[in-house]
């Protein structure tokens, strides 16, 4: 891992200025990854409210790793099958249409929103964060924050902001229930 890899640095006034919140969605690949890339790390550095859900929090993990690790080669194989690091690689088995349990670190503030250690969420997912390279968010910043059974890391958070989630679950799965998720409600108080 590279550290002495200046960051690029995106300085306001900007587009996103306006906004409250971002919130990178599933429904990768996305069209533009270079433009998903870029609104996370202006979130990131502008200390904008952030969640990524399924491929957005896939393609977070793909900026903190590119800006802060200095993996400039950190890459999804969806899109780039012969990445040299595909940090974002096929699940082994995929979670389409499944729900899963997912226990929470404590002392995470992901565990804090639930007021539990343990959940069941939803997912429609065939890619994930490489078991391979999940040693490389074990840095305190970009930290675990759920794992599954099987010790496969399934949400981060970023301690260094007031407010950066990444779940490979997804919560707005929950719209359909009539049920206010604990984490969508987290994150739209986090923008007002």
């Amino acid at each position: 891992m590279r550290t002495d890899v200046p960051e690029l640095r995106i300085e306001a006034p900007h587009v996103l200025d306006s906004y409250d919140g971002i919130w990178c969605v599933p429904g990768s690949p996305y069209a533009n990854m270079d433009g998903a890339l870029h609104a996370i790390t202006f979130a990131r550095q502008q200390l904008i409210p952030f969640l990524g859900t399924c491929g957005g929090s896939q393609h977070a993990l793909i900026e903190y790793a590119r800006n802060m690790l200095g993996l400039a080669e950190a890459d999804h194989a969806e899109s780039n099958p012969t990445s040299e690091l595909p940090l974002i690689a096929p699940l082994s088995c995929p979670l389409v249409e499944v729900s899963d349990r997912i226990k929470l670190i404590p002392g995470t503030r992901l565990a804090q929103l639930y007021g539990t250690d343990e959940i069941r969420e939803l997912y429609h997912c065939s890619f994930g964060p490489s078991l391979r390279y999940q040693h490389l968010f074990d840095d305190g910043k970009m930290r675990i924050a759920g794992l599954d059974d099987d010790g496969q890391a399934r949400a981060f958070e970023l301690t260094t902001h007031p407010f950066f989630m990444l779940t490979l679950f997804q919560p707005e799965r929950a719209a359909s229930t009539n049920v206010v998720h604990p984490l969508i409600r987290a994150f739209v108080q986090a923008m007002v």
